[in-house]
């Protein structure tokens, strides 16, 4: 598994030996640490970066995707930098990311050569952060919920990252009002590209921030985040929805915290789908 952003003049490495319940964990820690792209192999979790990493940094981003993830921090055994030779890893990577399908959805990178498809969606996405490819558990079960869900109207992406969620939204229903927010701007620069690539910024108004009471409700409302942050957000979330709420980016031993978030909201009813270890929660 492997995940790129950009390719720099000059390369260091940083090796992680873990335990490997540990692997995605750690890519996701080193991604937000700055490496411009990770790969997994039976030793651990090699992180590529442009210039020497800061070491405290790595240690802090670590520490919090172990927490996240519920691991103990003995999940990572030993780390070490190197200089390395000079290559193009991003072509290499190119290679190693073929399009997934997931329900009527084509997701694919733009370089990626598909056949014409009546039948499917394809989305473009053109790499830029860990997660948001369609390759992750929690974004391929809220395609398939908003596949089974959205039948069109209004469309909130709260903490959109790549803005797939929205393309997509996009991609099904056009003259519908579709918004998404993010706080990290780096990320909403990325989403608008990755709109523009698929032919749907115009259908789609993104803006950095989160929700509050003057946000304007919408028919469906996704949000793909964290258990905690769901949680911390959940009155806003519950306020700004509609119709319908979906949740994810909850790992199963979060669950019974998410459910209850919603209990104190007098939410009682909903669905519940998943993925590997990870649970959506639909409204």
């Amino acid at each position: 598994m492997s995940h790129a952003k950009e390719q720099p003049a000059g390369w260091y490495a940083l090796d992680v030996d873990l335990e490997p319940s540990a692997n995605e964990a750690v890519e996701y820690a080193l991604m937000e640490a700055g490496a411009l792209g990770t790969e997994t192999t039976d030793r651990g979790v090699t992180a590529y970066f442009a210039e020497a990493p800061n070491r405290e940094r790595v240690r802090n981003e670590l520490f919090e995707a172990l927490r996240i993830y519920e691991l103990a921090s003995s999940s990572v055994r030993n780390m070490n930098v190197r200089e390395v030779a000079q290559r193009d890893w991003l072509e290499e990577w190119k290679q190693s990311w073929q399009p997934v399908e997931i329900g009527r959805f084509i997701i694919a990178p733009p370089w990626s050569k598909l056949g014409d498809r009546i039948d499917r969606h394809v989305i473009r996405i053109e790499p830029g952060m860990a997660f948001g490819t369609g390759t992750h558990e929690t974004t391929r079960l809220c395609l398939d919920a908003i596949q089974k869900h959205y039948g069109g109207g209004s469309f909130l992406d709260v903490g959109t990252g790549t803005g797939i969620l929205a393309i997509a939204a996009a991609k099904l229903f056009s003259q519908t009002r579709i918004e998404a927010c993010d706080t990290d701007k780096t990320a909403i620069a990325i989403a608008r590209e990755n709109a523009d690539l698929n032919g749907v910024a115009d259908e789609i108004n993104f803006w950095v921030g989160s929700i509050d009471d003057s946000t304007a409700s919408a028919d469906l409302v996704c949000a793909n985040l964290t258990a905690d942050v769901i949680t911390s957000m959940m009155p806003a979330l519950v306020g700004v929805t509609c119709r319908r709420l979906i949740l994810s980016g909850i790992l199963e031993t979060q669950v019974e915290m998410v459910q209850a978030a919603l209990h104190q909201r007098g939410i009682d009813d909903f669905e519940t789908t998943r993925d590997g270890e990870w649970v959506a929660l639909i409204i």
